[in-house]
């Protein structure tokens, strides 16, 4: 196996687009209450090698890979798409959005191993990697 081939970091995800997120109505919000997985319909794991970011299970024709110059900005933050109703009171339920140089993709929110009971995700964590990365 090469060093391109192993992963600086991974971990599990849910993921929507902003797209996803704008469409979801009352009956979604409402089950998001309970469970994010409501809003967050993807699924899968999130690697980080050195030349790329993969999402895998993104959708039913595979993994979706993206390389720095497809990712302009990797952020935590509420929206008003996913605020802090949704996402939890605690600075650790805000998602990790990254905003990808493809209009048509847009906006992904990411929640990073998160765990249901606490209503935390690993996100902070995870936009440091990605920073750091996005700087390398």
């Amino acid at each position: 196996m090469n060093t391109a081939d192993t992963p600086l970091a991974e971990a599990d995800y849910i993921a929507a687009t902003a797209d996803e997120l704008s469409r979801r109505q009352g009956a979604d919000r409402a089950a998001a209450l309970v469970s994010q997985k409501a809003l967050f319909q993807r699924r899968g794991r999130i690697l980080l090698h050195p030349d790329r970011l993969v999402l895998t299970g993104w959708s039913d024709t595979g993994s979706l890979v993206l390389t720095r110059t497809d990712i302009t900005t990797a952020e935590t933050r509420y929206t008003d798409l996913y605020g802090r109703f949704l996402g939890g009171l605690l600075n650790a339920g805000k998602p990790l959005i990254l905003t990808t140089a493809t209009p048509s993709r847009g906006e992904i929110y990411l929640l990073v191993n998160r765990r249901e009971f606490m209503e935390t995700t690993d996100d902070r964590q995870w936009e440091k990697h990605i920073n750091d990365w996005l700087a390398g």
